[in-house]
């Protein structure tokens, strides 16, 4: 894919890709210049960690989007895969 900056210096993610990364308007992201390579990333999500019952839940210390479904879904099959397929 490619796309273009304009010249204020602003470039647009192609939406496939912006749909894949999970990205939404108004996440941090971190940009870098390493290697000849310009990395975009976003930025680590801060939270703490609470016991619910026999379960630790991860709580973002500050107010976020809900996820969207299928970001639950990738996410779900993401680990799943890493651990295997169980």
């Amino acid at each position: 894919m490619t796309t273009t900056m304009d010249s204020a210096g602003r470039l647009v993610i192609p939406r496939p890709v912006r749909r894949e990364a999970a990205l939404e308007p108004g996440v941090p992201l971190d940009v870098r210049w390493r290697d000849g390579v310009i990395e975009i990333e976003p930025r680590p999500l801060t939270v703490t960690l609470r016991r619910r019952g026999r379960l630790l839940v991860a709580t973002p210390t500050s107010k976020v989007r809900p996820l969207r479904g299928d970001t639950v879904e990738r996410t779900r099959q993401d680990v799943s895969a890493r651990r295997g397929g169980r």
